[in-house]
């Protein structure tokens, strides 16, 4: 277990886990898919406070796309890379608020990793997490659920798609990609992954075909994903980013 979650977190912060969390500050991850939840409501406070989000569905949004990058991208890279599975039902889950924009921390409880069908990972990190999860929003901020799961495709694919160009085998990567992706047809429609190359870099990058509203907050930046600008045009931006070897959120 040790082994593995150490190799998750050579890949950057967004694949490290903590076991056993314990102290101040945690969140339970399941009372996040109680709309009504107080836990809940300090999730979508934080965002909206860190990033100047103008409404709360547009929070709600920001939100979601964040959190699918980040809470359960752990499990999906182990599972494309290493073949086991991480516990990422929202039972065994808690994360620490960032004082800015996102999460600090996400812990797992029972830190054990095991082998596992591809269906088992898809029904602990879609079905009883990430896809409740954008449900329990669409209640508390009538944010679109369309949108919401345009979040939940896009931080899924994020997970393979920054490992890819963080020294990840990227042929690995694509194609448990499109493994997942099968698993998970209500992602499809969402949003495409693509494989691109300038000189010797090589990497998958996303291209979303709903909005998370980041470009009404105060940053007033818009993802480099977003699906405001044409597919020329992110693709030209990601192949420049592919060119200087900056990896982008």
């Amino acid at each position: 277990m040790t082994d593995v979650f150490a190799r998750l977190a050579s890949f950057g912060d967004r694949y490290r886990l903590e076991t056993g969390p314990s102290g101040d500050g945690w969140l339970a991850c399941d009372r996040l898919l109680d709309p009504g939840s107080a836990e809940l409501g300090r999730v979508l406070e934080a965002e909206r406070t860190a990033s100047g989000q103008v409404s709360a569905h547009a929070t709600a949004l920001t939100v979601m796309a964040v959190y699918a990058g980040t809470v359960t991208a752990s499990a999906l890279l182990a599972w494309a890379l290493e073949d086991v599975l991480v516990d990422m039902r929202p039972g065994n889950v808690a994360i620490r608020l960032s004082p800015h924009h996102g999460f600090e921390s996400v812990a797992v409880r029972e830190a054990a990793v095991r082998p596992g069908s591809l269906e088992t990972l898809v029904a602990w990190t879609l079905d009883e997490h990430l896809l409740p999860l954008a449900q329990a929003m669409r209640v508390r901020t009538k944010a679109g659920l369309r949108q919401l799961n345009g979040g939940v495709a896009h931080g899924c694919a994020a997970a393979f798609c920054i490992a890819s160009r963080l020294g990840a085998d990227v042929d690995t990567l694509h194609a448990a990609y499109l493994r997942f992706l099968a698993a998970a047809p209500v992602l499809d429609p969402l949003g495409e992954v693509v494989r691109l190359r300038e000189g010797d870099r090589e990497g998958l990058f996303y291209l979303r075909r709903t909005c998370c509203l980041f470009y009404t907050s105060a940053e007033k930046v818009k993802c480099s994903s977003c699906c405001l600008d044409s597919v020329g045009d992110r693709l030209a931006a990601y192949r420049r980013v592919l060119a200087a070897g900056v990896v982008p959120h």
